[in-house]
Parts: C-alpha cells; structure tokens; sequence
C-alpha cells in the first residue's frame, strides 16, 4: 500500500481534465489521502487499533485486525458497485468502526471454537503491557476481560473510544436505550470483578 500526500486542492487531473472525485490523480478508491478511506485509515487508525487491542487482547492481533478491515473496505470502494463503504466521512467511521468491531467478534469466535476443539490457551496480556501498566490499571483490564462481550464492548466503546450512545449504538448494531442498559449492567459487574482482584 502505497499512500502520499498529493496537491491539496482537487479538481483537475494531472493531464488538465476535471477529475469528477476532486482527487488530483487519484482514482477513486485508490487509498489516496483525500478519497476518505484513506484519511480515514491517517487519523483513526490509532484508536481503531486500540479498540481491537481492548476486546482481542494483543497488539498484533489487533493491527492485522484493522488492517485486514481496510483491505476489506478497499477492495469494496474499488468494485464501484453499490452495498460498499459509505462516502460520507462521520458515517464512513461509524461503518469502518463497525467493521472492527464485527473482525473481533469473529475472531473471538474462532478463538472460542479453537480452545473447544484443541484446548488451546487463552491469549494473555504480554509481560510488556503488564510492565507498562499500573496495578490498578491491570486489574481494571483483568476484569474488563471476564466481562460478557456484548458489555465489554459497550464499555470500550464509551470509556474507551470516548463515543456518544449513538455512535455506540450504531456500532453495535442496538437501540441507544440497550447501549445504556448495558453500559450500566456492564459497570456493575466490572465493580464486582474488579474487587474479586484485589
């Protein structure tokens, strides 16, 4: 993947055509700057990486996760046909966050079914994060993970990516009324959690 920053003002082409996206060159899609997807990818790409790292529990995972979304919605945008990422960029984030989200679930599936079937370990937290972070922090994160999924990723979405009910809502797929059941539910049992540490 190749990303540079072009000329800041769209509309001409570099053979002196109109360029109908106001990407100077870039087709659409291309995962130049200014198509959206990849301004997107510059100025998220952080805390979609810390987004999965909350639910999926190591850093690599979560990047190949993030990555693997991109490529996804790259190659959509790129087919031209409807049913693809929107272009709007507060929906764009939303869908892309979405997607993040929908990558974790799968996998934390396949992790479940793998530890049935093999009775492989659990991923755990590296001796590097646990070095980094405070004990209280830990403890935080140890009982953020026995949370149920649909709570925890309530809970990362709020306090950790700092969005609205309705962001989280649309994440998630529910009502802003069962984000914020949730939520709460979801706050009382990391309280629990949380004191079963000490």
């Amino acid at each position: 993947m190749r990303l540079h920053q072009g000329p800041a003002s769209g509309g001409a082409a570099r053979d002196g055509t109109e360029d109908p996206g106001g990407d100077a060159g870039a087709p659409p899609g291309s995962g130049e700057p200014g198509d959206g997807l990849a301004g997107l990818f510059q100025a998220h790409h952080g805390s979609l990486v810390r987004l999965a790292l909350l639910l999926v529990g190591d850093r690599g995972t979560a990047e190949d996760v993030v990555q693997d979304v991109y490529a996804r919605l790259q190659q959509r945008r790129g087919r031209g046909r409807g049913g693809g990422p929107p272009a709007a960029p507060p929906e764009l984030l939303a869908y892309t966050r979405a997607a993040v989200l929908n990558a974790c679930r799968t996998l934390a599936r396949r992790r479940a079914l793998a530890h049935r079937l093999f009775q492989a370990p659990q991923p755990v937290w590296s001796a590097e994060n646990d070095a980094l972070v405070a004990d209280d922090r830990r403890r935080v994160l140890q009982a953020l993970t026995r949370l149920p999924a649909r709570q925890r990723e309530a809970i990362v979405l709020r306090y950790y990516l700092d969005l609205s009910e309705a962001e989280i809502a649309a994440a998630m797929g529910v009502r802003p009324g069962t984000v914020k059941s949730t939520i709460s539910r979801g706050l009382d049992a990391l309280r629990d959690r949380y004191e079963e540490e000490r």
